[in-house]
Order: C-alpha cells, then structure tokens, then sequence
C-alpha cells in the first residue's frame, strides 16, 4: 500500500511539473503571438526597416539570419559527424577519449557570450576575416559544434553492437560496415539533434554581437564580408536600446514571432526528416 501511495504521489509531481511547463510556454507563446500577429504582413517581411526602424519591415535581418545559419550548418554539421563517428567507432576506450568527451560535454555549456568573445580573436582579428557574415556564422558553429558531437554520439550509441559485427564478420572492413550498417539507423537523431541545435543558435544574440550582427542597416549584405542584420540582434534592439522603445513595442513583438516560428519551422523539419527516414528504413 504504502509502495502504491509513493507511486502515485511520483506521478502527480511529474504531472504537475510537466502541466506547469506547458502552461508557462503557453502563456509565454499567446502573449507573442497575441501583440505579433497584428503586425506581420507581406510588407513587414519583405521589406528593409526605415525611418529610424519605426517603419517598414525586418526583411534584411530575415535574410541575415538565413545566411549565417547556411555558413554554421557547413561548418558544424560534417566536422561534429565527422567527430562523433571517430569518438564511438575508432577511438580506443582510455583516459585521454574520457578527457575529450569530458571538454565536449563541457563547452555545451559554456556561455554563449564567451564564444563571441572567442570568436572575435579568432575569426575577426587573427583571421581577420572582419565584422561579417562569415565571422558570425563560423563562431555560431563553433557553438554549435558540442551540441553536434555529443547528439550524433548518442544516436551512434543506440545502434547494436551486433549490426557491426554482422558485417564486419562478412568480411567488411570497418568504414563500409559503420557506412552502410550503423549510420543508416543513427542519422535519424543525428540530423534531430543537429537540427535542435541549430534552433538554438539562431536565436543566440551574445556570438554575433561581437562578429558581425549591425544596429541598422538597411541594405542587404554583398559578400560574406559585409556586416549583416539579424533577428536575435534585431529583437534585442527594439526591446532595450532604441530611443523610442513604446513606439517601435509592436515591431519587436512581430519580430520575436517571426523568430519563434523560424525555431518552430526548425524543430517541426527535424521530426518530419527522422520520421521519413525511418518510415524509408521500415521500407
């Protein structure tokens, strides 16, 4: 009796902990959505802020942040696979594979602030690449690149041990055997968890503060090495620093629902890809 009363006082404290979540987040998402739907329209997506950023639309930091994504999906994506099959298929089990392991799951949580700051030395001044699209880009990946590894790791994990074994005692070497029996069942969460990733980092504003993101600017980049606007950046402008904050009030919360439904669109591809891919696999 006494087991069944702990059972169900568990249950209620994770009901009420998940209920308070979700009420939270909704609360959270109808409050954007109530001020932001107002304002969005085929002008405001399209076209470049003026007057001060009191009028016309966010169109260039739309632009902007699609750009810097593209560069940090190039970057993050192959090398942290890449990482992450070299880390659970070939490295040996010892101290120094425990220590990188430990430095992975380490700079997962490192502050974001810190990677703009890094980011700076490296790609702005060493490379002296500049303020710019790729200097951004490259630093979001680099903050970006933890969460690849330790996600692509993971799903690597949950294939069987037998699936390798089966092929590489059918005389398969070791690569062909990872390449057409282990990564087939593990993209799936690969690509979950980059994708995951990926939504977190377009909504980081601290990285590309420092390399590249503009307080205003109304033309759209040229290069890679042109300084850019975007959303994050745009947002935390309107919200706290502009001089006249109750004016431009509804174009923040527009731009901080574009925002969400860019993470929405994100998180809702990652669930689309692995069911297809394993809806492929099942075929």
């Amino acid at each position: 009796m006494k087991k069944k009363w702990s059972e169900r006082i568990g249950f209620f404290l994770l009901t009420l902990s998940a209920a308070l979540v979700v009420g939270f987040l909704g609360i959270i998402v109808f409050d954007i959505v109530s001020k932001g739907a107002g304002v969005l329209s085929w002008e405001f997506l399209t076209q470049p802020p003026s007057q001060g950023m009191t009028e016309g639309g966010i169109f260039p930091a739309i632009l902007g942040t699609f750009l810097v994504s593209i560069i940090t999906v190039l970057f993050a994506v192959p090398l942290g696979m890449f990482a992450a099959v070299y880390l659970n298929e070939y490295a040996r089990a010892g101290r120094t594979t425990r220590l990188i392991r430990l430095a992975i799951r380490n700079l997962s949580g490192v502050p974001s602030i810190v990677y703009g700051l890094f980011g700076v030395v490296l790609f702005v001044q060493m490379m002296q690449f500049g303020t710019c699209v790729l200097s951004a880009g490259l630093t979001l990946g680099l903050l970006t690149l933890p969460w690849t590894i330790t996600a692509s790791e993971e799903a690597l994990k949950t294939v069987p041990k037998a699936y390798r074994d089966g092929a590489l005692a059918l005389g398969a070497t070791k690569w062909y055997a990872i390449r057409t029996n282990v990564l087939p069942y593990a993209v799936p969460g690969m690509l979950t968890g980059v994708i995951l990733g990926l939504a977190r980092a377009a909504g980081e504003t601290a990285p590309i503060l420092f390399t590249g993101a503009a307080f205003f600017l109304p033309h759209l980049p040229k290069s890679l090495f042109d300084q850019f606007m975007a959303l994050p950046y745009h947002l935390y402008i309107m919200a706290t620093q502009h001089h006249d904050i109750a004016k431009v009030r509804p174009i923040a919360y527009g731009t901080a629902l574009v925002l969400l439904m860019l993470i929405l669109l994100l998180s809702t591809t990652a669930i689309w890809i692995r069911y297809r891919y394993r809806q492929s696999m099942k075929g």
